[in-house]
């Protein structure tokens, strides 16, 4: 039986309205397979499971491309094909039941990817290998495939902290607005790097500057652009932070430091581990995750200054789990739904866009190791 059909037959005809597809990425050393996916309906809010996806290593971080036809993942290995390299996966989507057929898989030359990103002309993918210290280009065939690497930029360096920052380690790769530079965030170096892309070639060559300096010890995690192009929030993991950033378009330069604040609340003396940040639909909120010590799992939610683009701290949402690794709000913003990783589910608020605040839905996604979870 076709997964549309397990669906129909799992939700009453009528009952759904606002369904999505969600898919939930995994690490898979325990007794997770890979890729698994749920069906969400929003009004009333419900799950129904569709069951494992795509039977693959270590899928951490999944992207949808924006036709909503093709599914990758990065498969955060150590190993392919008998060589130190990580891997990615293109998937075909079917466009009525969600199911994932393998196009094919690619090596990115370097160990443990952890994050993907599309340009903005869909032509070029691009991986920061975390383990490896470096950023592998691909490009985007015409069937949803990716070619071999067209590009690979190797990292070097280190920082202040020698059990987590001997060496680089990319974390995320954000396109600017305007689709001409690269920013990646290397925990290892405490630097957001800068690369110049040529669209049409798939051309990257360093920027002018080559990269931002930030706090000694910082560990510089995953960064998102404020929508009117003028400031940017970056979230770093080690400090715990999250750093409002003026961006120089001109050379894809994060500019002057406007502000800084803490992800944690002000009387919490445990373990500091950011993870994830991004922003509400309306941007009047910005969220971002904890990874405490059990006890301060959360997302920080943070009023944004309308004029100034600052941030006041305004309340915490208890994920319900241990280690929030990712989070994300629905294609709607009235839901956000939260990946925690050492418990092993993921849990689904319902988001008052008025005040920026969530309450738990009661539904939860039972699955070992989640590390991503992204909509079709």
């Amino acid at each position: 039986m076709g997964l549309a059909a397990l669906a129909a037959l799992l939700v009453p005809a009528g009952a759904q309205t606002g369904g999505s597809l969600v898919y939930v990425g995994t690490y898979t050393q325990h007794s997770a397979k890979g890729i698994y996916a749920w069906k969400f309906q929003t009004s009333p809010p419900r799950l129904v499971s569709l069951g494992l996806e795509a039977d693959t290593s270590n899928p951490s971080f999944l992207l949808v491309h924006p036709d909503r036809r093709y599914l990758y993942a990065a498969n955060e290995d150590s190993m392919f094909q008998g060589q130190p390299s990580g891997s990615v996966s293109a998937y075909a989507i079917d466009p009525s039941s969600g199911r994932l057929t393998l196009l094919n898989q690619v090596a990115t030359h370097s160990p443990g990817p952890c994050h993907l990103a599309l340009d903005r002309t869909n032509r070029w993918l691009f991986a920061a290998n975390y383990a490896g210290g470096s950023v592998t280009e691909f490009p985007v065939l015409p069937d949803g495939s990716l070619g071999e690497n067209s590009a690979f930029l190797q990292h070097h360096g280190s920082s202040v902290d020698h059990d987590h920052q001997s060496g680089p380690h990319p974390h995320e790769i954000v396109l600017s607005p305007d689709n001409r530079f690269l920013l990646v965030p290397d925990l290892g170096l405490d630097e957001v790097l800068t690369y110049r892309l040529d669209a049409k070639t798939g051309r990257l060559t360093p920027g002018n500057p080559a990269f931002t300096r930030v706090a000694a010890g910082s560990g510089p995690r995953h960064l998102v652009f404020h929508p009117n192009g003028k400031l940017v929030y970056l979230i770093s993991e080690m400090a715990a932070t999250v750093g409002v950033y003026s961006y120089d378009p001109d050379h894809g330069h994060l500019d002057a430091l406007l502000q800084t604040v803490s992800t944690l609340p002000d009387d919490y003396l445990g373990g500091r581990d950011g993870a994830e940040v991004a922003l509400s639909p309306d941007s009047r909120f910005l969220y971002a995750s904890n990874r405490g010590d059990g006890t301060e799992d959360n997302i920080v939610v943070f009023a944004i200054d309308p004029e100034k683009g600052t941030l006041k701290k305004i309340d915490y949402i208890a994920t319900g789990g241990k280690t929030p690794r990712h989070f994300t709000l629905d294609p709607t913003g009235a839901f956000i739904f939260a990946a925690n990783q050492d418990s092993g589910n993921v849990v689904v608020f319902r988001r008052d866009p008025s005040t920026g605040k969530a309450i738990a839905t009661g539904l939860t996604m039972e699955v070992t190791d989640p590390t991503c979870v992204i909509f079709r």
